[in-house]
């Protein structure tokens, strides 16, 4: 089982934007630290619910500071940049971190960012597949060129080769897409991509996309050997106390307030109708599916997430009290009192 972090750099009420950056970084260091697998950087743009704008850039910050932990982006919102550019930071960082950066991608949302970077709705509601095998092709070809809907140039010479990595894995970085419906799900599976399946989800939901991205990956030809060692990443919360109450408690009182400011702050693109989620229902939820609660329960829950779906990779956000030393002892209890209780 392999167990990371997940940073969301996020902004609690009262908190300055430096202050979450900090305790971002810090966490992440501790993480490594501490034993744990990874670290996951969320990337959001003009929103206080995470005030890391480019994953790939704190990604770089992050490689440099450390030496054994895995560094990957969840996720770098491809509607919102180049391919191209994200294809060359990619093969950046995978080559100077000796392969220990995973590269995260996903659709994003109906947001102004798309107004703002000249993406378009149309980035986010059908251009995605077209964006997506264009960074992967840049990521596994010498040379590539496009004849798209939205991408058109001549043919030019991939520098630097991600594939250059001697014994590396062959298509250069690990690249895993967020899937939140059936329909990338099945974008994933027929490109052998492994998922990131969010926090939101129970057990049942994950355990169903998981069966979904296989059927799908066997029935578009991927080698079953493939198929069988897809590492499908699961994200969630954790927070550790002594007593579980005192672990709900934690999150209940922080949570709520920079979930109701972090979120009402999104603006779409086309004014289209938002359902909110009650905060307080929403951590609640979280608290319930998720490793909240003393080390012995975290353990158990995260031992049975994997029985029930098959996933052994975590992605856990533990800076949900939003306070630094609170975030840096849960991300230390997290590897010195779970991970040996999960062997």
């Amino acid at each position: 089982m392999r167990v990371g972090m997940f940073v969301l750099a996020a902004q609690f009420p009262g908190q300055g934007q430096e202050e979450a950056l900090y305790r971002a970084v810090r966490s992440a260091e501790a993480a490594e630290e501490s034993g744990l697998d990874s670290v996951w950087l969320a990337e959001h743009h003009f929103v206080p619910y995470g005030v890391c704008p480019s994953a790939v850039t704190l990604a770089a910050l992050l490689l440099g500071r450390t030496r054994r932990i895995r560094v990957g982006t969840a996720v770098s919102v491809l509607p919102s940049t180049h391919p191209v550019a994200l294809g060359e930071q990619a093969a950046l960082l995978h080559l100077t971190s000796g392969g220990r950066f995973t590269l995260g991608v996903g659709r994003g949302g109906p947001w102004v960012d798309l107004e703002v970077f000249g993406g378009g709705l149309a980035a986010y509601e059908r251009e995605f597949p077209e964006s997506l095998d264009l960074l992967l092709r840049w990521l596994r070809e010498p040379r590539v060129g496009a004849a798209g809907e939205r991408f058109a140039f001549r043919e030019v010479e991939v520098v630097p080769r991600a594939e250059e990595l001697l014994g590396g894995p062959p298509g250069g970085p690990e690249t895993v897409v967020a899937c939140t419906s059936p329909g990338s799900v099945r974008l994933a599976a027929e490109r052998g991509l492994p998922m990131l399946l969010g926090m939101h989800c129970g057990d049942e939901d994950k355990a169903g996309m998981v069966a979904l991205w296989r059927r799908h990956a066997l029935q578009s030809g991927r080698p079953r050997e493939e198929v069988e060692a897809a590492g499908h990443v699961s994200a969630g919360v954790v927070q550790l106390a002594d007593r579980t109450d005192a672990a709900r408690e934690s999150l209940v009182k922080s949570m709520p307030g920079w979930l109701k400011q972090g979120l009402d702050a999104h603006v779409t693109v086309d004014g289209r109708h938002r359902v909110m989620r009650d905060p307080v229902a929403y951590t609640e939820l979280l608290c319930d599916l998720h490793p909240v609660g003393t080390p012995e329960l975290a353990a158990d829950r995260l031992a049975a997430t994997a029985e029930r779906t098959g996933i052994t990779r975590f992605a856990l956000l533990a800076e949900g009290s939003g306070d630094l030393a609170a975030t840096e002892e849960n991300v230390r209890r997290l590897g010195t009192e779970v991970l040996p209780l999960l062997g």
